[in-house]
């Protein structure tokens, strides 16, 4: 069987749900299990009602219907009778949405963000799968939270293989087409979970390997995956292939075409991953595989904006060592700040913090009882894999770096 992912950028509206059959018709659909985000911005959109939801319950009922009015205009571009069942299934989503925010008692924002962010998905997969059936492209919408299995941590759910194996595998039969869900899962008590932002990829890769799968493919509206980024660097170009290893590489210095966790199951069982491009469906594309390195073997610059610099002294001008390493690592942990960088020297400890999750604050007052510590806000960590000298110096430019380190294949620069 082969998995399909068609992102948020593939599903934005009327045309390129249409585009998306396109695809299917070109390449294929007999064997295969289609994993939808939800359409274009919807995310960030669900997102924002969960934050007014907390901060301002007036403005809830304005955002929804932006929502609302958003998928509706998608769905009667695409069906022209008025009286098709798919008008009825969004508003039944759409009322969901509204009645978990009456009776929610749950204060717990993770929770809330869960149950609230995962309609994004169960509308974008609804819509295209009724359209794919209106097209004859017959197929049957499965609740990929009925499937997928995990822990209860949430927004960034851990998953429960051998739960999920068999339930996937109980419910998919190879032979059919099926449209379900990226980013979303189930715990024990069957409330939603998610997966991790941009974790769709990762739902992908689960389905995969619980079912054996031949290849993942993700479709794009780039040409494969790319040594850097085209919205933060120019002259981007497509790498050809790549090794596992070399992805995880990417992937974990913050590459965003592949999910950080995407490549680890589809590893372990040798199933190659494919990018490639939903507006040229036959072009090759990237294959991610069995190999050595990159093809061609090129500079490859990732970017990380919105990070946060600390730099930690302490107050005796004593040694910081293992037992003060492992107190402030643990604190980052309880904190849910990510590290992608660390530096050190005898008397001072610098690192570079994603801090998604909103721990800093609480961090800062904890450390500062203990140490001398400089933050920066706002601050882009560059990584550029496989460097040359002229690659470093094109960042360097007119940039203050705050931060150098460098190893055999990979320099990192955190800059202001």
């Amino acid at each position: 069987m082969r998995i399909f992912k068609f992102g948020g950028a593939s599903v934005k509206d009327a045309d390129a749900i249409k585009n998306v059959v396109n695809v299917l018709q070109e390449v294929g659909y007999s064997d295969t299990l289609v994993v939808v985000s939800a359409m274009g911005k919807i995310t960030n959109a669900m997102e924002k009602v969960v934050e007014s939801y907390f901060n301002d319950k007036d403005s809830i009922a304005g955002t929804i219907q932006e929502i609302i009015d958003y998928h509706n205009e998608i769905v009667s571009d695409l069906f022209q009778n008025p009286n098709h069942p798919v008008y009825t299934n969004v508003k039944v989503l759409i009322d969901e949405v509204k009645g978990f925010l009456a009776w929610n008692k749950s204060p717990k924002y993770g929770f809330v963000y869960d149950q609230v962010v995962c309609y994004g998905e169960l509308l974008s997969t609804t819509i295209v799968s009724a359209y794919l059936n209106e097209v004859g492209i017959s197929n049957t919408w499965l609740d990929v939270r009925t499937m997928i299995k995990t822990d209860s941590n949430h927004r960034d759910a851990q998953v429960n293989w051998e739960r999920s194996q068999q339930e996937v595998v109980s419910k998919v039969d190879v032979s059919k087409l099926y449209i379900t869900q990226g980013f979303l899962g189930s715990d024990e008590n069957n409330f939603t979970t998610t997966l991790g932002r941009e974790g769709s990829d990762y739902s992908a890769a689960i389905l995969a390997y619980c079912l054996n799968a031949e290849s993942v493919t993700i479709w794009k509206d780039v040409p494969g995956v790319l040594n850097a980024d085209p919205r933060n660097f120019e002259d981007a170009q497509l790498l050809d292939k790549i090794s596992y290893r070399e992805a995880i590489e990417l992937a974990f210095y913050g590459a965003s075409v592949i999910h950080p966790k995407t490549l680890q199951p589809l590893q372990r069982k040798e199933i190659p991953l494919k990018v490639k491009s939903f507006i040229r469906p036959t072009d090759n594309g990237t294959t991610v595989g069995k190999g050595n390195g990159i093809e061609p073997k090129i500079p490859c610059f990732i970017v990380k904006k919105n990070q946060v610099l600390l730099k930690l002294s302490s107050l005796d001008f004593s040694f910081i060592v293992e037992d003060n390493i492992s107190e402030i690592f643990k604190l980052f942990s309880d904190h849910r700040l990510k590290v992608d960088l660390i530096q050190n020297s005898a008397i001072s400890f610098s690192v570079c913090l994603d801090n998604k999750f909103r721990g800093l604050q609480p961090l800062l007052e904890e450390l500062k009882r203990k140490f001398k510590v400089v933050c920066h806000e706002d601050v882009s960590l560059y990584t550029i894999r496989h460097f040359n000298d002229s690659a470093v110096k094109s960042l360097q430019n007119g940039k203050s770096v705050l931060v150098e380190q460098r190893g055999r294949e990979t320099v990192q620069l955190v800059v202001k």
